[in-house]
């Protein structure tokens, strides 16, 4: 049986995205861009900080995102007691019937293919920095061992950007490990009345699963294999340098308002992403214009302002 083209594969692929926007579309109206921005991530195989006010979806997109896919999915209420031995695991006690103990690991919620966590400021650094090594290395180490986490894995974490009493900034190398961070805004006068139309009534919609962990492994491939050319990739890489106060090339307004630019992590978050929507919009290579489309998410958490 002959392998299918890479033009069968391209369309594939847009059949796929498109389903899986369209059931989470069943029950989150009005943020086509995060919703399209998180599916990106995903394909990607970058995590995602949703920004955003209280009563926004922000809980339920990720909800319904695990719903319409054929995955693992976990929650974890970041408070300011919660301890790392809570998100990743910790070494218990077990008693044989021989009465002979042995200590047991039992796996904390990290150990999914996705992991909401919500409100993830308002734990403390040290709760936070379990999530790094996650993050990074899609592994977790307990004393001596390492385990590999399953792949697709992705952390989608939330945070309130108004209610600051009580919570813990998020450090500038777990910002880093953020693949984009999305906004989520208020909607519009129409979109509002179709949420209410499908929240307040009897009915609410269901979401079916259109796509295996596997599928998402196959499209991640695809997208990677998109060529880049040279100019292409040399934008995105000035874009970058741009970010850079003390770079000769620097922009005034980078000089005047920012203290830190985006590390290289940032320029190859720009490139993935943009390999991926290239491939959603049905192309095989990367344009300018798909650098610019992902630009802002990309480097949402990677500038640190002097003010």
């Amino acid at each position: 049986m002959s392998q299918p083209s890479i033009e069968e594969r391209v369309v594939r692929f847009k059949t796929d995205y498109t389903r899986l926007c369209d059931e989470i579309g069943k029950v989150i109206v009005g943020q086509n861009d995060v919703v399209q921005g998180v599916i990106l991530s995903l394909i990607a195989g970058g995590h995602v900080l949703l920004e955003g006010v209280p009563g926004l979806g922000k809980t339920r997109l990720v909800r319904a995102l695990s719903e319409a896919l054929h995955l693992n999915f976990s929650r974890i209420q970041f408070t300011p007691d919660l301890m790392p031995a809570d998100v990743v695991g910790t070494q218990v006690v077990v008693t044989e019937e021989s009465g002979n103990k042995h200590f047991e690991f039992r796996r904390g919620p990290i150990f999914a293919n996705i992991v909401l966590a919500d409100e993830i400021n308002r734990a403390t650094p040290k709760t936070q920095s379990a999530l790094l090594e996650a993050m990074q290395e899609a592994s977790v180490t307990v004393g001596k061992e390492t385990m590999a986490l399953d792949s697709p894995f992705l952390v989608l974490a939330t945070q309130n950007p108004l209610e600051m009493e009580g919570t813990y900034p998020l450090p500038e190398a777990q910002l880093d490990r953020f693949f984009m961070k999305l906004q989520v805004r208020f909607p519009g006068h129409e979109v509002l009345h179709t949420i209410l139309d499908r929240t307040t009534g009897n009915e609410e919609p269901t979401i079916e699963p259109v796509l295996t962990g596997e599928q998402v492994l196959q499209m991640r491939q695809l997208a990677l294999d998109v060529p880049v050319a040279r100019h292409v990739q040399d934008y995105a890489v000035r874009v970058v340098e741009a970010t850079h106060p003390e770079m000769e090339t620097a922009p005034e307004i980078t000089r005047r308002f920012i203290r830190y630019g985006a590390s290289p992590r940032g320029a190859q978050a720009i490139i993935v992403a943009a390999k991926v929507r290239a491939v959603i919009d049905g192309r095989f290579n990367v344009a300018v214009d798909d650098i610019r489309s992902v630009l802002k998410p990309a480097l949402r958490p990677r500038l640190i302002l002097n003010f």
